[in-house]
């Protein structure tokens, strides 16, 4: 195996080597790109985000500015949205599915460096998948590590720094990250807290 074949399997792998510099640095010029697109030049980024990221749905959004390492390694769903300053470090594999929102400062890791300094000085690291299933609210500086599978139809609190994986129809939050609640058919009629919707359309 190359260097970006063992990325891609994750595996210990250099960085530096068989391409992986010339990749990321291709990424970053769209990527700048993207970021320095005027507010009105919404189709221009559209284009620009089909030609980063390795899978979309029809109807996505990311707000700029945005940081990605590699952008084939992510793939979204229908009704995609992230919020100002995301960052995906995409070594390992990032699956989102649909009718998944980010807030602003949202960071997902798949990437990581061995704990023993003599390991990590080596200049090897590793990039291991994360997915995210469909119905997903991930709030305001929020980090994602590496390894973590987050369920369908969770909301994920603010500030909470995922280390491991968060079932299906669950509120978590916190650092470490850890389930607080399910959610219930009671919360449909709260749009915040105990607040009730005034409107009948949400339903």
């Amino acid at each position: 195996m190359n260097q970006k074949e063992r990325m891609l399997a994750g595996l210990p792998y250099k960085a530096w080597m068989d391409g992986l510099s010339e990749e990321r640095l291709n990424c970053r010029m769209k990527i700048h790109e993207f970021n320095h697109c005027l507010p009105s030049e919404n189709d221009k980024q559209q284009k620009l985000l089909g030609e980063i990221l390795g899978k979309t749905g029809k109807d996505f959004y990311i707000e700029a500015p945005f940081r990605c390492d590699y952008g084939y390694n992510i793939e979204v769903g229908e009704n995609f949205y992230a919020n100002f300053n995301c960052v995906i470090l995409d070594v390992g594999r990032v699956t989102i599915g649909n009718n998944v929102m980010f807030a602003p400062n949202v960071a997902i890791y798949t990437a990581g460096h061995p704990i023993h300094p003599d390991s990590r000085n080596s200049g090897y690291e590793y990039g291991i998948a994360v997915s995210i299933g469909d119905n997903v609210w991930v709030g305001g500086n929020v980090v994602i590590n590496p390894d973590v599978h987050i369920g369908n139809n969770v909301v994920i609190g603010s500030g909470s720094v995922v280390t491991k994986d968060i079932p299906d129809n669950s509120i978590a939050v916190g650092n470490p990250c850890r389930v607080i609640r399910q959610i219930t058919e009671e919360d449909r009629k709260y749009y915040f807290k105990n607040r009730e919707f005034d409107v009948e359309d949400y339903k």
